[in-house]
């Protein structure tokens, strides 16, 4: 076992009206605390999903597991094989290597608070997905940052079973 010593040694401070802001409705994501300011410890970020959108598509994180707390809402999650649905207050930690994925459930909104331990530097792989959503860069350039930001895309027919019945 590995204990993870984060090299930081002031408070973060993270004020709502300072956070970067990545997309637009439906799909949201507010940038709080990345890797680096949390000295490895952590990286945070707020998303949130209108109307049944979906938040991130099946992959898995091979060194850092990923809490998501419902602020408010209800989601969908994968989690391994399993299909969960996560309401206001519902905490879900998905462990290194199990796939996973998430979006709001069919016909509901989600604002969900993600936090990935130890961190990884993700505010520019967020970038990279919004340039993706504007056409300057084509989708399959994630596949080229895959190890960068230890998001390795996977596949589940239970998740597109379960986002396709909405």
């Amino acid at each position: 076992m590995s204990i993870i010593v984060p090299g930081f040694d002031d408070s973060v401070l993270v004020r709502s009206d300072d956070a970067e802001v990545i997309g637009r409705a439906p799909t949201t994501v507010r940038l709080l605390a990345d890797s680096s300011s949390t000295g490895g410890a952590l990286s945070t970020q707020r998303v949130t999903l209108a109307d049944g959108a979906n938040g991130a598509t099946p992959h898995r994180h091979s060194r850092s597991a990923e809490l998501f707390y419902l602020l408010d809402g209800t989601a969908q999650l994968l989690s391994g094989d399993r299909v969960v649905t996560a309401e206001k207050g519902d905490v879900v930690i998905v462990p290194p290597g199990l796939d996973h994925a998430f979006g709001a459930a069919p016909g509901e909104d989600a604002d969900i608070l993600i936090v990935i331990t130890p961190g990884v530097e993700r505010f520019e792989y967020f970038r990279h997905l919004e340039r993706i959503a504007y056409g300057k860069v084509p989708p399959e350039s994630l596949l080229d940052v895959q190890e960068l930001y230890d998001t390795h895309f996977t596949t589940s027919e239970n998740w597109n079973r379960s986002r396709s019945r909405g």
